[in-house]
């Protein structure tokens, strides 16, 4: 069972919908106990880093994600939230891959919008049978530093950042797997086999 982790963020519905067309068996929830004992957890959210943080923090979970040791997705805020520092509401992220994440500067439009391709770095079973310059759909307008040992791909606009990232059990993807047609499927039935499910 995949546990999809409900902190008030946005995006959530879509992802339980992929879940549910790759005909996993998934739970929305909160509930500590039932996240430490998932298959896997996913981690999604668009919205403000302040008010994500807050939620985890009354739902008693900053401290609990970070000690996961079954495979981890972050997606979009998701992954953001797994670094240590956040520019937007000058936050404390969860701490779980060093970083720190900041706004896109100097670049119009912002937020970037639209299909962008991964330029990957490294291989990693996350990134199974996805091809370099792959593309997949983006909408964010803060973007991950983080050091080059924990980056799997970058993504270009007005500059590099990180798209992908991963250390140990954890992974975080910038763009949205669910809304990114065959890549974005690929990825997220390889995180499924990581998790021991079979989509």
């Amino acid at each position: 069972m995949i546990a999809i982790v409900d902190y008030e963020a946005g995006n959530i519905g879509s992802v339980a919908n992929a879940l549910a067309r790759l005909g996993v068996e998934f739970t929305v929830t909160s509930d500590t106990k039932v996240i430490k004992d998932a298959d896997g957890v996913i981690f999604p959210g668009q919205g403000r880093a302040g008010t994500a943080m807050a939620s985890l923090r009354k739902n008693g979970l900053v401290g609990v994600l970070p000690e996961l040791t079954q495979p981890f997705l972050g997606i979009c805020l998701g992954m953001q939230l797994m670094v240590g520092e956040l520019e937007e509401d000058n936050v404390r992220g969860l701490g779980i891959i060093p970083g720190s994440c900041i706004r896109f500067r100097e670049i119009k439009p912002v937020p970037h919008m639209g299909w962008n391709n991964l330029h990957i770095k490294k291989k990693s079973q996350l990134l199974e049978n996805i091809q370099d310059d792959s593309y997949m759909y983006f909408v964010h307008s803060y973007f991950v530093e983080a050091p080059e040992e924990f980056t799997l791909s970058t993504t270009d606009y007005g500059g590099e950042f990180a798209s992908v990232i991963a250390k140990d059990n954890f992974f975080g993807v910038q763009a949205h797997p669910e809304k990114s047609a065959k890549t974005g499927e690929t990825i997220l039935k390889n995180f499924l086999k990581l998790c021991g499910e079979k989509p």
